[in-house]
């Protein structure tokens, strides 16, 4: 068996993923006291078996102080994730975000539920 094919043996997608959004759930909004994971900020999250992460995610509004920091802020927390090689973020701003992608968890953090 090769390098690459045993080192990709024990590599574990699923798990990768999980630990990227726990990372992603201890960074929380400028705005609103919630994270960014619950808040629905992030649109997508892909995760490959060599380690490489794609991320859309956009904020509460374009006119946002902090869109061009951010996002730069949310990469180099996902970086420090043991088994993520690279970080590719993209700001999207269509579909607007909306509150109807809060989580539950999130509502009732923020008390609307």
């Amino acid at each position: 068996m090769n390098i690459i094919k045993t080192l990709l043996a024990g590599f574990d997608e699923v798990g990768l993923r999980d630990q990227i959004i726990k990372a992603l759930k201890r960074i929380r909004d400028p705005e609103i006291p919630v994270n960014i994971y619950d808040l629905g900020l992030i649109y997508e999250l892909n995760v490959d078996r060599y380690g490489q992460v794609d991320i859309r995610m956009t904020l509460t509004t374009p006119n946002c102080p902090m869109a061009q920091t951010f996002p730069a802020q949310v990469a180099t927390a996902v970086k420090q994730v043991a088994g993520v090689a690279k970080v590719n973020m993209e700001l999207v701003w269509d579909p607007p975000w909306s509150v109807s992608r809060v989580s539950e968890v999130a509502k009732l953090e923020m008390g609307v539920i």
